[in-house]
């Protein structure tokens, strides 16, 4: 039995679950259906927030304001999201449009995050808020030591700040090419600072992709200092 079955098993009702699972794109092809899982994801996403901001609170006692909404958002993103979405197997049981499906929604970072916050926002209204924050603190929270030795910024965020330090504009980010099919597409993503492409990134997602991009030009903003620093 997949992780997503099991999930559906704590439901006492099934028809929530299967409201979660069922993308806009479904209604196109399925007439008799009337809703699909927008609300749920409207609700699953506060409730995510709330739930891992009242665990950061408690977590970390002595951490200011702005150490928590970083380290939150480090948590609560659509690329950690998607990653959940795929450990538990939920796009294989998306309901999707043939459309969407072949344009390869069921791989699709931001489709999968939706759904996830859809299944947390029905569970949420199904068993209430001890059921959601067990099943959000055995997965989503289960790493809470591994994520804490991760940068607590972005690559994005770092790059911006270093560069803006330096009193140069806010990099530019723009998709240099795709490669693959819809459903397996790769993307290059070039970063541009001070009107002059820096580096380059790919990544199975235009924000994936530019990570990838921002990563690489502070590895070259790095350097640049370190050799800077070394020649004083």
């Amino acid at each position: 039995m997949t992780r997503a079955a099991e999930i559906q098993g704590v439901f006492k009702d099934k028809s929530l679950y299967d409201l979660a699972i069922t993308h806009r794109s479904w209604l196109n092809e399925n007439t008799n259906s009337r809703n699909h899982n927008e609300r749920l994801e409207f609700l699953g996403d506060a409730v995510l927030e709330f739930v891992v901001s009242a665990f950061l609170y408690q977590r970390f006692p002595r951490k200011e304001e702005g150490f928590l909404t970083a380290f939150r958002s480090n948590i609560v993103n659509t690329k950690n999201l998607a990653i959940l979405a795929r450990s538990l197997h939920l796009g294989e049981q998306i309901k999707l449009s043939k459309g969407e499906e072949q344009g390869g929604g069921r791989e699709n970072e931001s489709l999968l995050a939706d759904t996830l916050e859809a299944v947390v926002g029905a569970l949420y209204i199904d068993s209430g808020l001890k059921t959601v924050e067990k099943f959000i603190k055995s997965s989503l929270l289960s790493d809470i030591e591994e994520k804490l030795r991760e940068p607590l910024k972005d690559a994005k965020s770092r790059l911006q700040e270093l560069v803006q330090a330096q009193g140069f504009p806010t990099p530019k980010y723009k998709v240099a090419g795709e490669i693959g099919p819809d459903h397996d597409k790769e993307f290059e993503v070039e970063v541009s600072i001070n009107g002059k492409i820096t580096a380059k990134g790919t990544g199975k997602s235009k924000s994936r992709a530019q990570q990838a991009a921002a990563r690489a030009a502070l590895v070259k903003f790095e350097a640049k200092q370190y050799n800077t620093s070394s020649r004083a």
